[in-house]
């Protein structure tokens, strides 16, 4: 592994879960020479090429990163980095965690092919690349193309705004966007080596990945970095407000025991003491601190697609993408917020849930007219999904169509998983379609021919985006997405491009304005 920091903490003490190496590269066989340095990784089964634990920069506490070059040395990039620290354990996790993963057909320079980064989950608190559900080999080898998985600083670690309060940290609230940038610069100017054109870089991303992308969209720091997006059920319409983060900072140091006019200690205590405050409670929304990219007029100067889509943002192809009962993922059918729902008590468990503030009797009334056999539960996770996880996505593609943006596609997952049918097409069920890691841990498609011939759709589709500005997606002809026809690729067994396929849940949740958490 490259470099851990002497503030690493190994999370749970648990060896990280990874794809089993198939075969340890020989001296010369598996060596790229860049401008950041000399990298040994390994060639795999097939002939894949694959680089893991490429430092990409330094991480100083609640500063901006800085690039990091191996020059003149020769680095084994055998093992993933460590992951940020967070909440969860069972990785190796250090605040110096900016590391990228790399997979190539051939190291050739010539071959120019499509680079395609991407940016995992978990909001911005949470999550890693270093999954099996995100390995790189199968999209990489399938489509022709270099992937590249990065992992960057979160939670408080990324997003805690201090800049207010000490301007030492002038920078703090949007670390994790200057992190990601920072990779992008580093793709930038080495990924040539590996085989990938520079100059076309494709970002996909989902849930709270699609989220940073949403904001790096509209980063003038981002400009020119990559050349293509697709958003997977994660949007960001607009960033937090500085005088919120600044409260939301002060809830969290509250926490630690540091008061606002001496920051120092935040500099000089252990990293586990900073994990262990991420349970404070959010001044503003309730529950844990809200962490997310700030409106800090310094690297964020204008709200990502509020109150229209970013002009800087429009000349990107993009695809933006759900699915269709994505809360079924993260309220467990077996919950207390599901368990014993009927008539009497499904507006009440629903309204927590929805950042809509739309009276749910009326809402539970209109859908039990619209969808006259669904059951409680099932008209629990369809308004959910809608007043919840869609809206956001919605706005933004409809934010695009309306600003003149020609190179917009729209996308929904309707494919039902048939290893857990109970969650219906969930929230991450797009992951393993995109990588083609079907069989991986996490994966809710299945190994069904249905579930190949799908993921080969969306692989195609996202690498011809990435390769020629346009997703051509295999047998099927894609429609952008343009005002009124919202055309929508709808990807089941039976692909096919639908009109406005949810008109009727759009009007009804466009009576009230969308709230942005965090915001």
């Amino acid at each position: 592994m490259s470099g851990v920091s002497r503030r690493a903490v190994v999370a749970g003490g648990v060896a990280l879960a990874a794809v089993p190496l198939i075969a340890r590269a020989a001296p010369g066989d598996a060596v790229v020479e860049t401008r950041a340095g000399r990298f040994e990784g390994d060639r795999l089964d097939g002939g894949m090429l694959r680089f893991r634990g490429i430092r990409y920069g330094n991480a100083p506490r609640f500063r901006a990163p800085t690039a990091f070059a191996a020059l003149g040395q020769s680095v084994p990039a055998h093992d993933f980095g460590p992951i940020c620290p967070q909440g969860k354990g069972g990785q190796p996790a250090s605040e110096d965690c900016l590391f990228l993963n790399i997979w190539t057909p051939g190291a050739n320079k010539a071959a120019k092919r499509p680079v395609m980064l991407y940016i995992h989950g978990g909001a911005y608190s949470n999550g890693s690349v270093t999954v099996p559900l995100n390995d790189g080999e199968k999209l990489a080898a399938a489509e022709d193309v270099v992937v590249v998985t990065v992992n960057h600083r979160l939670n408080a670690f990324g997003y805690l705004y201090l800049a207010r309060l000490d301007p030492r940290f002038a920078d703090s609230g949007n670390l994790g966007q200057l992190d990601l940038i920072l990779a992008l610069q580093w793709v930038r100017d080495n990924i040539a080596a590996f085989g990938g054109d520079p100059g076309r870089v494709f970002l996909f991303g989902q849930s709270g990945g699609g989220a940073k992308i949403a904001t790096l969209m509209g980063m003038p720091a981002a400009k020119g970095l990559f050349h293509s997006a697709a958003t997977m059920s994660g949007q960001q319409v607009t960033a937090s407000g500085p005088i919120n983060a600044t409260k939301r900072a002060q809830a969290y140091l509250a926490k630690l025991g540091v008061k606002e006019d001496n920051l120092q200690p935040l500099l000089d205590m252990p990293v586990e003491k900073l994990v262990d405050a991420l349970d404070a409670t959010d001044p503003i929304l309730g529950g844990g601190v809200y962490f997310g990219p700030v409106l800090d007029m310094k690297w964020l100067t204008r709200h990502p697609f509020w109150p229209d889509a970013n002009p800087q943002s429009l000349a990107i192809p993009m695809i933006l993408g759900n699915t269709h009962d994505e809360t079924r993922a993260f309220i467990d059918p077996g919950s207390a917020k599901v368990k014993g729902l009927t008539w009497d008590n499904v507006a009440a468990r629903m309204a927590p849930e929805l950042r809509m503030d739309l009276l749910p009797e009326w809402v539970v009334g209109q859908y039990r007219a619209h969808f006259p056999s669904d059951t409680p539960e099932q008209l629990f996770y369809r308004a959910t999904t809608a007043g919840r996880s869609w809206p956001g996505q919605l706005l933004e593609a409809d934010a695009r169509a309306a600003s003149g943006a020609k190179s917009t596609w729209v996308y929904q997952v309707d494919f039902q998983s048939p290893t857990k049918p109970e969650r219906g097409a969930p929230h991450t069920m797009d992951i393993a379609l995109a990588f083609g890691t079907l069989e991986a841990p996490g994966s809710f498609a299945g190994t069904g021919p249905a579930a190949q011939k799908l993921s080969r759709q969306v692989m195609g589709a996202f690498a011809s985006l990435a390769r020629t500005g346009r997703p051509a997606t295999r047998g099927l002809a894609w429609a952008p997405y343009t005002l009124p026809n919202r055309a929508t690729m709808v990807f089941d067994a039976n692909s096919r491009v639908v009109n406005d396929p949810r008109k009727w849940e759009r009007e009804l949740w466009g009576r009230v304005p969308y709230i942005q958490p965090g915001s």
